[in-house]
């Protein structure tokens, strides 16, 4: 019974695919307390609060599944705008979403998007 049990977690780590998402927590004060909502093919699946440092960037990473095909549209909610952008597993498995405030005084959410992990330096 517990080498089945094992056996079944083993399968449960080695088999699940997810999108590791990894969120900026950003340098800029104006983006403190900056909701962020995270969408995936429509759906909510995470709410985030950016909490705005004088140092370095911190990064808050989560975890989303990935269907059969892959193909996903992830969407970020930030005040009035919702940015938009076609992810494919397992070519870009790794995302690293940053918001940023334009010259113009616009909020911009961009990604990055690769098939390894991303190294942050702490």
């Amino acid at each position: 019974m517990k080498k089945l049990l094992l056996l079944l977690i083993v399968l449960c780590v080695v088999g699940c695919k997810k999108y590791v998402v990894s969120i900026e927590q950003p340098t800029n004060m104006k983006l403190n307390d900056l909701k962020l909502e995270v969408y995936l093919d429509k759906e909510k699946v995470q709410e985030i609060n950016l909490k705005a440092t004088e140092v370095l960037p911190t990064y808050q990473t989560i975890g989303l599944p990935v269907s059969d095909d892959g193909l996903h549209l992830l969407q970020v909610k930030a005040k009035d705008e919702i940015f938009t952008f076609e992810v494919k597993y397992p070519e870009e498995k790794y995302i690293m979403m940053t918001a940023h405030i334009n010259n113009n005084g616009k909020l911009h959410v961009g990604i990055l998007k690769q098939n390894y992990k991303f190294r942050f330096r702490s």
